[in-house]
């Protein structure tokens, strides 16, 4: 399970470290694809296959569904760690998460999110604001 909050810039060549407290959790290789609210979801290989099996059994013949499918696997690419744990993120998700320098990368159960550190104080701000009405709205979960 993947949990915590790291600041990592962006280094000249637009590479970027994965916390090595991440990396041990992960393996050699992620996968990494548009997330929600204009972040980067990062998934284990095994993660990946179990979305891939789930997505394949959803209905093709709605449009949101193929739109989705669309975005999510076009912008999907498989990344290795180099010798100081980065990675190089490809332009298309870096443009999706407007990352220029400072990042935020976030550990969230069984994916990370990157995040530009603009949009990550503007997510929290936000959030933080409702965090009590969002956990209410939870308890039918029971959190």
């Amino acid at each position: 399970m993947f949990m915590g909050e790291y600041h990592h810039n962006l280094d000249s060549k637009g590479r970027l470290i994965i916390p090595a407290k991440l990396r041990s959790q992960i393996g050699e290789k992620m996968v990494f694809t548009r997330g929600m609210e204009g972040c980067i979801f990062g998934y284990t290989i095994d993660t990946w296959h179990e979305i891939e099996a789930k997505l394949a059994n959803l209905p093709l013949t709605k449009r949101n569904v193929r739109n989705f499918m669309r975005l999510f696997y076009s912008g999907a690419m498989e990344s290795d760690f180099d010798k100081q744990g980065r990675v190089n993120l490809t332009k298309t998700l870096k443009d999706h998460a407007q990352l220029e320098k400072e990042c935020v990368i976030v550990g969230v159960s069984n994916r990370i999110e990157i995040w530009s550190q603009k949009h990550w104080d503007d997510f929290c701000e936000g959030a933080n604001q409702n965090y009590d009405d969002i956990a209410e709205n939870l308890d039918d979960i029971g959190l």
